[in-house]
């Protein structure tokens, strides 16, 4: 009696042969029900390949407690990552994902160590957005000594222990932004600088690639001191109004960081201006509103789908690596929006 074949096999399973490839070379690129329907047509028909494919779906049977936590659930952009990441989890193939997503309402940096420890406690490798400060650190250290590796999420974090990265290449977000400023502003003068936090290394690494920029191709334009808005769009608000108010001349507004809502309020509050120019971060309904009504003249951001699934790949392959194996740090292009692209 002729050996099945893989046609056969796809065949009595309902699949292409393409799919029955990847099910015996890149069992984690098929999904786990796929894997499960070729594993029990192969068993009926008597395929040789029987013992690679039982591996495969013996893959599935494993499952990670994997915790992300993420700033307040009330900033859109959060909830956004916060989705995006259960669905990546969701649809990875390569394991099971018991997944955690805790969002963090009080910043204060005593209570987010408090927060990582306790969701460090509670799963098996945790990827957090936090700001750089000596409390935080020592709560990362706790958690990696405790065997769960730790992956810093938007902006990179150290502490004593090592800890992987999944986000963007901050320092060419500050010299892209300055780029656009020094190709659409129409005479060079002084630009505002808004950031969420000084203790949040990305927005640091935005502003320091943003005045090296001009350090480097125009001194022509004045960077005033940047403005902590510590996350919060009222905060923002009134640092916008101020800035407007005692420099009526300034020709720009670089948001690097949290509040963009309130700075966008404040600005629509003021009569337009043609030569004006404005950099935001993050595209989600009101940035993306701004840039349709002019209120913005040029978005970076994330591009969330591709953060989401890195953030758990990174995750589960921290976890497989084990405490002894070294960090990992995946960046990966930003996405660039205009009143036209949007």
């Amino acid at each position: 009696m002729k050996r099945p074949t893989i046609p056969d096999l796809a065949k009595a399973a309902g699949v292409s042969v393409s799919t029955v490839n990847r099910v015996l070379s890149e069992p984690e690129s098929v999904r786990s029900n796929t894997r499960t329907r070729v594993l029990a047509a192969a068993e009926e028909i008597g395929f040789y390949g029987l013992g690679t494919i039982k591996q495969a779906a013996k893959a599935q049977e494993v499952t990670h407690r994997i915790g992300v936590l993420l700033q307040r659930r009330e900033r859109r952009f959060y909830r956004l990552l916060g989705d995006s990441i259960a669905q990546a989890a969701e649809a990875y193939t390569a394991c099971n994902i018991n997944l955690t997503v805790e969002y963090m309402e009080d910043l204060t940096p005593e209570k987010v160590a408090a927060h990582i420890q306790s969701l460090g406690g509670r799963c098996e490798a945790l990827a957090i957005v936090a700001p750089q400060h000596p409390a935080v650190a020592d709560a990362i250290d706790a958690v990696l000594e405790s065997g769960v590796p730790v992956v810093s999420l938007i902006g990179p974090l150290t502490a004593k222990g090592g800890i992987s990265f999944v986000g963007l290449d901050n320092w060419k977000v500050g010299r892209t932004a300055a780029w656009a400023f020094d190709r659409m502003v129409r005479q060079p003068g002084k630009i505002g600088i808004l950031v969420g936090s000084h203790r949040l290394r990305n927005q640091e690494m935005n502003e320091s690639g943003f005045r090296s920029y001009f350090r480097e191709h125009n001194s022509g334009f004045t960077l005033l001191e940047p403005l902590p808005t510590y996350e919060s769009a009222v905060v923002a608000r009134e640092h916008v109004e101020k800035l407007l108010t005692d420099h009526p001349d300034m020709c720009g507004l670089f948001i690097s960081g949290g509040g963009v809502t309130g700075a966008i309020a404040a600005l629509r509050a003021t009569p337009k201006r043609e030569d004006f120019v404005t950099v935001g971060y993050e595209l989600f309904e009101d940035t993306r509103a701004a840039l349709i009504d002019g209120t913005i003249s040029l978005i970076l951001s994330h591009p969330i789908e591709r953060f989401a699934s890195e953030t758990i790949a990174t995750l589960v392959k921290a976890k497989n690596a084990g405490p002894d194996n070294g960090v990992f740090r995946i960046t990966f292009p930003f996405d660039m929006y205009s009143p036209e692209s949007v």
